[in-house]
């Protein structure tokens, strides 16, 4: 089912692309219909730089499952390192 709900988070970070590394500025996630994944509906992260145009972008699809744990480990991960 699309829920069209989507969620824009500012990021600061770098993403690889097809012309090489590029400054992210912005990250959007969803849940869809995949374009490439094997999935119904997946979990969808752009991970993108709209001020240098289409190819600054880096997309995922993520099973629910793969999502959830995804989620839980940077949550982990984050909690960890606080102090780091």
């Amino acid at each position: 089912m699309c829920t069209y709900v989507t969620e824009t988070v500012g990021a600061t970070g770098s993403g690889k692309g097809p012309q090489g590394w590029f400054d992210l500025s912005r990250a959007s996630v969803y849940f869809d219909h995949p374009v490439h994944a094997r999935e119904a509906h997946t979990l969808n992260i752009d991970f993108i730089n709209p001020e240098l145009g289409p190819s600054a972008r880096v997309a995922v699809e993520l099973s629910r499952e793969s999502a959830t744990e995804l989620a839980h480990a940077i949550l982990r991960i984050v909690s960890e390192t606080m102090d780091v």
